[in-house]
């Protein structure tokens, strides 16, 4: 057994691994780089694995950091399947869809001005027309249903209560007459959280590979959400105001609209006008609707008494480019929630650019935001910032509410370790940035895991 990693190692970015066994070549995940646009250009273009090479794809859920490459990879010749829940299949054939039309708008936008000053232009990745050929390639797999996916590999998924249709990947591996489980999180979600079961406990783990994206850092009370929520919802009613919320089109968007939707039928948002604008958003809530076997049973009693929670009268879903741009016109009070969750594309930018500069606006960051984007420099209170390479002050007022966080936290992370006992012979910390895994590495060397390694980009390890 042999292990590469090539993405999401010492960051939070771009997740790949490499699996072989019995001369089959399994690769888990195929995410998108994001960071500077140079920078993640070459490294999103350019695999460091021979791609023909690859006998199949498991993919833990559909967030871009973890998917967002799957139409290249196909593109440059992999012909395997890749297997996923049915809701992430459904999930990223609307966000792998999103993100070519974003790249290429994204690119054109840029190319523009690149053009004007004498230098090459940008290419996109892949292109609409390359996203149908992936979709065919996805072999859904229900949870709690084991699939051979080699010879000697048999896959199993669980609910990892991330976003819907998020997987533990749970891989028993036969090799020469020994038989051992490999435990991959993807992203670890939390228990009690709004909308989705809780996380699966997977057991009796031989090699671990995990994530550490809060590997050094505890979450705000839960109980916080709804009270904040409400504060600065009353807060852009009294100023007048436009309240901006960068999120996720999918988990964090519908997380946000599920708490408004308690807070309007509790009066406390009346008159407050929210879009949700995001075409992509739209649809994945859609999604959402379309696989209550995702749900815990507070939102499936919502659902048996005729209440749908990502719905109240004050909340309008924009999917038409015009009427996004008429919100930008608007100076209060309003709510829009849009994408991407880090500010690095979309319709958010647009809305930055009319928000950032007035200090009775404010600027709700409620997820992580990772080194070198937009969304980190916001929350560091950089200023000026720049969107689409021009300059803007930052002085609208930034609210952060961690609490919404789809990733367990420090304590979470090892209370589930605890959990799934912890004696492992192999754990790999990936996914989080240097000084996070770190720690989780540490801890988990403490409850008994043997050899635990933070692995370098590129590094192989013989088990």
């Amino acid at each position: 057994m042999r292990l590469q990693f090539f993405g999401a190692v010492r960051n939070t970015t771009g997740s790949m691994h490499v699996l072989e066994v019995g001369g089959k070549r399994i690769l888990l995940e195929c995410g998108l780089f994001q960071g500077r646009r140079k920078q993640a250009f070459e490294r999103n273009r350019n695999f460091q694995i021979d791609v023909r090479s690859l006998d199949t794809c498991i993919l833990s859920h559909a967030h871009i950091d973890h998917s967002g490459n799957l139409p290249l990879l196909v593109k440059q010749g992999f012909d395997g399947p890749i297997v996923a829940t049915p809701a992430t299949r459904d999930l990223c054939e609307i966000m792998l869809a999103d993100s070519a039309y974003l790249q290429a708008q994204d690119v054109a936008y840029v190319n523009r001005k690149r053009i004007r000053q004498g230098k090459n232009p940008f290419e996109p990745l892949y292109g609409p027309d390359d996203v149908p050929p992936t979709l065919r390639a996805f072999r859904p797999l229900p949870y709690h249903e084991p699939m051979q996916v080699t010879p000697d590999v048999t896959l199993t998924f669980h609910d990892a209560g991330h976003i819907l249709g998020s997987a533990f990947v749970q891989l028993d591996i036969s090799e020469n007459g020994r038989l051992r489980r490999l435990f991959f999180t993807g992203d670890m979600g939390r228990r009690d959280m709004p909308i989705l079961d809780d996380p699966d406990v997977v057991r009796d783990v031989d090699v671990l590979i995990t994530e550490s994206t809060y590997g050094n850092r505890t979450h705000p009370a839960k109980q916080d959400v709804k009270a904040t929520l409400a504060a600065l919802c009353r807060q852009v009613l009294r100023d007048q105001a436009r309240l901006v919320i960068p999120a996720f089109s999918v988990g964090r968007t519908q997380q946000i609209v599920y708490f408004l939707n308690e807070l309007f039928e509790e009066g406390a948002i009346d008159g407050l006008p929210t879009y949700v604008d995001s075409p992509l958003s739209t649809k994945a809530t859609q999604v959402h609707r379309n696989h209550p076997e995702c749900y815990d049973e507070e939102t499936m009693g919502r659902l048996r008494q005729g209440d749908d929670p990502f719905a109240f009268p004050e909340l309008t879903y924009v999917t038409d480019v015009a009427d996004s741009k008429k919100l930008n016109a608007m100076r209060g009070p309003v709510l829009i929630i849009s994408a991407s969750g880090m500010c690095e594309g979309g319709r958010i930018l647009h809305h930055l650019k009319h928000t950032v500069e007035e200090e009775r606006n404010v600027i709700l960051i409620v997820g992580y935001q990772a080194e070198h984007t937009l969304g980190r420099r916001i929350v560091e209170g950089a200023s000026p910032i720049k969107i689409y390479g021009d300059r803007y002050e930052l002085r609208a007022q930034v609210h952060i509410i961690n609490a919404l966080s789809a990733h367990a936290d420090h304590d979470e992370l090892i209370a589930y370790m605890k959990q799934m006992g912890p004696e492992v012979d192999h754990a790999f910390v990936v996914h989080g940035e240097l000084e996070a895994s770190e720690q989780l590495a540490t801890d988990l060397d403490a409850l008994g895991a043997n050899d635990v390694l933070v692995p370098e980009e590129g590094q192989a390890y013989e088990l």
